[in-house]
């Protein structure tokens, strides 16, 4: 008995036995073989017996079918040992084996059965794979062309970026001698060039005009089809068109791109060699590539509106924060304000001096805050110079020791005096050393606190650390995972939430490293690690933007009806 064993896809495994004298379907359909296969049509090709031999005819199905790595287009016989492919399915058409006793093996005798070694395969892991009809170099062209894509898409995150990689890539894979992409924001708009590509970089400024047939561009953007024109001058659907005539386009190929009901604009190559055409199958390809290149448009384009949207909410988020806590420090300024008012309206200066007290911190507060989100929101580079690091903590020091003297809060120093000046900016690194000083403080208890400051200097690898530790109640596990986000702080009404953050950007603005390392009761220590060698460092800040040339995409021109040419 006849029987048909799928080899490959989705019911790979399944054998199906043939009636001697019913015809049998392969496809979808209630009445055909079941097969899984989604890639095949309801009712793809048709199985029939005649006198004992079968025969396979395609049901004009969308896929088609192969018999042996050829198309059928017509009845065409079967053999045993024949491969059927219909979508991703692979049949063998054989009969069923009799089961045979152990070692019922007979190596026939030389003349009994004649064969020719047609093929060899080495036994490697290559070996492994499933032997099926040798695939046809279009084929390997659409996979290799088709995982290119695939992998450029998920790849580029910007529209014209995007754009450009896929035209080279079309330029690179079909031979073709220019080609170029026009875009069309709305149904309304001219269709505009956003690239344009020569395969041979034109000798002369004339020749890097390519003109675009209005008659081609124009079928392809009402119709919403890929048109083909192996000889644009004999192709009775361009007739009417005088530009086609009039440029003389030998072989040209014109897709949409486009996605649903979209259409972002047209991909174009032609080529002008006499002896070469494009072909249908070629067609369809740059067909999928048009429709890849507009999903991956309409991704790009949804990317954009979601960062758009989290801006906004960034944004949000952030003005509430800052709303906050300024209302928060101008709550404190106007209680000492209104001391103050009383203490003057009664004489009492010590009530004004109280007062005065409440109003000099929220001042100092609120310029704290302005400095940090400033340092928060600038985009630059360090602005590295030579500098003296035990002269800038001890400048530091002094700045912050009225501070710790009101609190009776020990300021324990340990700066390693005989460093080398290391290349830092001092401005940042005040900044950021400053806000670690203020925390410690505000985390060590009054009257009974201390906070230890220290700096050494690392010979190899050139690097300075720099130490600040508070015996403070410690900071949770928990709080711990949210120390550097903006805006989140562990002090209640009297943080800002942006000093750890701007000093982590300031450190790693150098290329450092900050550490945390703290237990509930025990204190907290943060480490700044910064590097001082000169390949280390980041680059100092540039003043100017990158350039830009003007000239990257040639103009694009109209031919005598108005059509752009590029």
């Amino acid at each position: 008995m006849l029987i048909l064993t799928v080899l490959q896809g989705p019911d790979k495994g399944r054998r199906f036995r043939l009636p001697d004298h019913e015809p049998q379907l392969i496809g979808r359909s209630s009445e055909a073989l079941p097969l899984a296969d989604q890639t095949i049509s309801r009712r793809h090709s048709e199985l029939t017996p005649d006198d004992g031999r079968w025969f396979i005819n395609d049901l004009e199905s969308a896929n088609g079918t192969f018999v042996n790595g050829q198309r059928v287009s017509e009845r065409r016989q079967l053999k045993p040992g024949d491969q059927i492919r219909t979508g991703m399915t692979l049949l063998l058409f054989g009969q069923e084996l009799t089961p045979t006793r152990p070692h019922g093996v007979r190596v026939a005798k030389q003349g009994e059965i004649d064969s020719v070694v047609e093929k060899t395969v080495a036994s490697n892991d290559d070996s492994m794979i499933m032997a099926v009809p040798e695939p046809s170099e279009a084929a390997v062209l659409q996979l290799r062309v088709i995982y290119e894509l695939t992998q450029l898409i998920g790849a580029v995150e910007d529209r014209q970026t995007l754009l450009e990689k896929v035209m080279d890539l079309v330029l690179e894979n079909f031979q073709a001698d220019r080609g170029f992409i026009l875009q069309q924001e709305t149904p309304t708009d001219r269709p505009e060039p956003v690239v344009v590509r020569h395969k041979v970089k034109p000798k002369n400024k004339q020749d890097h005009r390519i003109t675009v047939s209005r008659t081609i561009v124009q079928h392809v953007m009402r119709q919403r089809e890929g048109v083909l024109s192996s000889n644009a001058m004999t192709d009775t659907r361009f007739a009417s068109g005088e530009s086609v005539q009039a440029y003389g386009i030998r072989s040209a190929m014109c897709v949409p791109i486009q996605v649903k009901n979209r259409l972002f604009g047209v991909l174009y190559i032609d080529s002008q060699v006499a002896n070469y055409t494009y072909t249908e199958d070629q067609l369809r390809l740059l067909t999928a590539i048009g429709v890849q290149t507009a999903m991956a448009v309409a991704n790009v384009e949804l990317y954009a509106e979601r960062v758009s949207r989290e801006r906004l909410a960034a944004v949000g988020e952030t003005v509430a924060s800052l709303s906050h806590s300024t209302k928060n420090i101008l709550q404190g300024m106007r209680g000492g304000a209104d001391l103050v008012e009383l203490g003057l309206k009664k004489q009492n200066m010590k009530v004004v001096q109280s007062g005065w007290d409440i109003v000099a911190r929220n001042l100092d507060r609120i310029f704290s805050l302005t400095l940090n989100m400033l340092a928060y929101s600038k985009q630059r580079k360090p602005e590295v110079e030579m500098t003296s690091l035990p002269k800038l903590l001890e400048e530091i020091v002094t700045l912050v020791q009225r501070q710790f003297d009101a609190k009776q809060v020990a300021l324990i120093t340990d700066i390693e005096l005989d460093m080398p000046p290391v290349p830092i900016d001092p401005s940042g690194v005040h900044q950021a050393v400053l806000n670690l000083l203020q925390n410690a403080l505000d985390a060590a208890p009054a009257k009974v606190g201390a906070v230890s400051f220290a700096s050494e200097y690392q010979a190899s690898p050139q690097a300075v650390r720099i130490r600040v530790g508070d015996n403070g109640p410690g900071i949770e596990p928990d709080q711990q995972r949210r120390l550097f986000q903006p805006f989140y702080s562990t002090k209640g009404l009297r943080g800002t939430g942006l000093g750890l953050v701007v000093t982590k950007k300031i450190v790693e603005e150098h290329g450092g490293t900050i550490q945390l390392d703290s237990k509930p009761g025990e204190g907290t220590t943060f480490t700044i690690e910064l590097p001082c060698s000169a390949a280390a460092m980041p680059a100092s800040a540039e003043t100017h933007g990158p350039e830009t040339d003007s000239s990257a995409t040639n103009g694009v021109a109209s031919d005598e009806t108005g059509t752009p040419e590029a």
